[in-house]
């Protein structure tokens, strides 16, 4: 082919690889216009068509839809900005189709049922936003307005799951569950307690300083008496109660009393629940952190040697 040259339909097909009928298509639709006609009504095409034949048919291989190639070719909209958009539609069809596998894979693998396998479905197909906002209702109802409590925001960064764009099957079986136990309103109101008596003692405690929080004060005084095979009514725990008061009263500024006693039971009790435990553990499974320590067996331990000595 030359410059000044005309060429039918059936040249620029062998010229491009493409078909008498796509062509025929892509100039009955103005993306290739012909340059002139034969005086029997034939298509007459010049070199610039081939090239712009060659463009459309790379972006049409490439998924872009036929109003952005006409664009394009017609220079209305520059070939970096196309392909950056579709880039990134790419790239949330791919997160997406990784995430379909990763469920596909765990339904296989657990064996679920058709219930089951429905609820996974339809928590996989949660954007990141809705995803989020699912998140985001449930921390909400547990920490109050973010904007409003300030206070709870390290806590409630440290207890937000990020599901990763390319997730392990662990992690989408750990965000399912999660998802699930998020909306349950007993848990809701459950975690709800925590922060209650976590806000409470950090108002009342304020004007102390810094204090450790009672439950790691628990696991970490008690887990020496627990390894060495200590009995909670046993004499030997009267000094581990002691010590774990003692912190509790001073980063409080009261004094020990059954009262105070009594405040700390009901702080325990509601930090023992199972389910704060299993929230946490799969809170480090979805955002790929180490697994945390379960205070369960401490606070199993101090609770029963409070509770015999709370007369005292």
């Amino acid at each position: 082919m030359n410059g000044d040259a005309l060429y039918s339909i059936g040249d620029l097909a062998r010229r491009t690889g493409l078909t008498v009928k796509a062509i025929r298509f892509y100039s009955d639709r103005g993306i290739v216009p012909p340059t002139d006609r034969t005086p029997a009504g034939y298509r007459r095409y010049d070199v610039d068509a081939v090239a712009r034949l060659e463009l459309v048919r790379t972006l049409r291989d490439l998924g872009v839809d036929l109003p952005t190639v006409r664009k394009v070719v017609d220079r209305r909209m520059s070939l970096p900005e196309v392909a950056a958009r579709h880039a990134d539609a790419l790239a949330v069809q791919i997160r997406t189709l990784r995430l379909r596998r990763a469920v596909l894979t765990a339904v296989a693998r657990r064996g679920s049922t058709a219930e089951e396998t429905d609820l996974m479905h339809k928590l996989a197909r949660l954007s990141e936003d809705e995803r989020r906002r699912l998140i985001d209702d449930f921390l909400d109802t547990v920490f109050g307005d973010p904007d409003a409590n300030p206070e709870f925001a390290g806590i409630r960064r440290s207890m937000t799951p990020e599901l990763p764009d390319d997730p392990e099957i662990e992690q989408v079986e750990a965000w399912m569950e999660l998802a699930e136990m998020s909306r349950d309103p007993d848990f809701r109101a459950s975690f709800r307690r925590m922060a209650e008596h976590h806000a409470a003692e950090r108002a009342e405690g304020r004007s102390v300083g810094v204090r450790r929080d009672p439950v790691a004060a628990v696991r970490d005084l008690v887990a020496p008496a627990l390894a060495a095979g200590v009995p909670p009514t046993s004499p030997r725990a009267d000094a581990v109660v002691a010590a774990v008061m003692d912190e509790y009263a001073r980063g409080l500024g009261r004094p020990d009393d059954l009262d105070l006693r009594r405040r700390l039971m009901d702080r325990l009790e509601a930090a023992n629940d199972p389910r704060r435990d299993r929230y946490l553990r799969l809170l480090a499974v979805i955002n790929g952190w180490q697994a945390p320590e379960s205070p369960a067996p401490m606070l199993d331990w101090f609770v029963p040697a409070l509770r015999a000595r709370m007369s005292g």
